[in-house]
């Protein structure tokens, strides 16, 4: 699985140069050409995770001529690949992928985390990640060069005492990830799944709001973890449909309150319930839904969602 055949494994879409520049073109093209490679090469959901299927979607309608725009979301995927550690054992890693509209022009975002690893090791890690993409993935799909190169350097992380105890670090230097996950649901009816929507962001100390109806809407905000482990639990249950549609992720401190309070759109978590008549109804408002995510400056959003039911 070495990247330096990797190149060899790209694919042109037809239709591809109608609706936009040379340069966007190419771009879109090679991220389209690595997802679809990746997905061929790890068709388990349990090893590849797309996390943001809408843009994806969006992407290979941009290659394949059918929207005039660049894709307005960002291609995002969470591959869990086991690594071999010195003293032969085995440690599993979620290795997240998020690329920018320009990549591979320039570089993407990748990030290693692994209950194995401390905060410390994986500062480490991040960095020495960082440095070697910066001199080495410029200009060229590098998800397999990663991948390659995270299997042979993160098992020295793994073992190597830290430079620095995490309990030295200032907690300044720390940070965290704050997470919005916008979900999208074929239909929420069962009241099982309600009940569990509701108990799970409580318990998780997430805010946001659940629709229920078809289609069924739900949107979750707090640390990432959190946001992650709420995804987990509710897409193990069983749904005609469901995917997160968008994602948004935004750094801050570590345990930093006020920053998080500044990034949450809702204050708490609710079932909303848009009935224009009060009365019983697959169908919610969407004119209510529109102005209840606008308030909350989520008004954007809504755009997103009415695409998907126009398909």
């Amino acid at each position: 699985m070495k990247g330096a055949g990797y190149k060899n494994n790209r694919k042109t879409t037809k239709g591809s140069l109608t609706n936009c520049n040379m340069a966007n073109c190419k771009e879109a093209e090679a991220q389209l050409s690595e997802v679809e490679l990746l997905l061929s090469m790890f068709p388990n959901k349990e090893e590849l995770l797309l996390n943001d299927e809408l843009a994806l979607a969006e992407l290979r309608d941009f290659c394949e001529g059918k929207a005039f725009a660049p894709p307005s979301s960002r291609v995002h995927y969470t591959i869990q690949l086991k690594l071999e550690t010195e003293a032969d054992d085995v440690v599993v890693a979620s290795i997240s992928f998020t690329y920018p509209l320009k990549y591979p022009s320039v570089i993407p975002e990748i990030i290693v985390r692994s209950p194995a690893i401390s905060r410390t090791q994986q500062t480490q890690l991040q960095t020495a990640l960082n440095a070697f993409l910066n001199d080495s993935c410029h200009g060229d799909i590098c998800a397999l060069t990663a991948l390659d190169w995270i299997k042979d350097n993160a098992p020295s992380f793994i073992n190597k005492k830290p430079l620095t105890s995490d309990s030295s670090i200032p907690e300044t230097t720390l940070s965290c990830t704050f997470t919005r996950l916008w979900i999208y649901s074929h239909h929420i009816y069962n009241k099982h799944k309600r009940k569990d929507i509701l108990d799970w962001s409580k318990e998780l100390e997430l805010t946001g709001f659940s629709m229920p109806g078809k289609p069924g809407i739900v949107c979750v905000e707090g640390l990432q973890g959190t946001c992650e482990e709420f995804w987990a639990r509710l897409r193990r249950l069983s749904w005609q449909r469901i995917f997160i549609c968008h994602r948004e992720d935004i750094t801050l401190r570590e345990n930093s309150e006020d920053d998080m309070k500044e990034c949450r759109r809702f204050s708490n978590f609710e079932e909303a319930i848009f009935d224009v008549s009060g009365k019983r109804s697959r169908h919610m408002d969407l004119g209510q839904l529109y102005t209840f995510l606008n308030e909350r400056g989520c008004g954007d959003v809504f755009r997103l969602y009415f695409k998907i039911g126009e398909k």
